[in-house]
């Protein structure tokens, strides 16, 4: 009787340990694709050393979504563009000696009209003179929205035909810097 009532009482609290583990990994698992992620890059320029933060969803709807993108630690004599790019072939997020492309293509181009808000222009010269641009804030911050979908360009749709990231580059005062490169990646669901 005994042993028949602690086989029981085993099974028991075996079937209860299996249903909290899978709701601890259902619940991390819901944390996760609905938090933000962050990607940082130090760069020395002119002898100033600046530390790059881009923060930022790493789990997007596959519909399409309007999500924040923030910034810190970013040179504020020099503009960025912060969109949904390609990671182009050869580049490594997280290592800037892979920096040697320009990320692209990146969804909305140059969108001057504002009619995608799909990228967003940020500098103190010039940011918040035209639509979907602002001018840097302390520290070389930044808080943005930017409007992502995985339709990237014509061909090319992200997780599907290519890998895709949240990213900032040099914008078109500086083109061919490398500098102001952050990659986040993202993936879509």
């Amino acid at each position: 009787m005994r042993s028949a009532l602690f086989g029981r009482v085993t099974r028991r609290a075996t079937r209860i340990a299996a249903v909290g583990a899978t709701a601890a990994a259902l619940t991390v698992g819901l944390a996760t694709s609905a938090s933000a992620a962050t990607a940082t890059r130090s760069v020395t320029v002119s002898g100033t050393t600046y530390n790059l933060s881009l923060m930022a969803p790493d789990s997007l709807s596959a519909a399409g979504q309007n999500i924040t993108v923030s910034g810190s630690g970013y040179n504020t004599a020099q503009g960025v563009y912060v969109s949904l790019c390609v990671i182009p072939d050869g580049v490594v997020p997280g290592d800037p000696s892979t920096y040697t492309s320009r990320p692209t293509p990146c969804l909305g181009g140059a969108d001057q009209s504002g009619t995608t808000g799909a990228s967003h222009w940020v500098s103190n010269l010039g940011g918040g003179t035209v639509a979907n641009s602002s001018p840097y804030g302390s520290g070389g911050s930044f808080d943005v929205s930017i409007h992502v979908n995985p339709n990237i360009a014509s061909g090319q749709v992200c997780g599907t035909d290519v890998d895709c990231a949240i990213v900032t580059r040099a914008d078109h005062m500086a083109s061919g810097n490398r500098s102001y490169d952050v990659y986040l990646p993202v993936t879509f669901s």
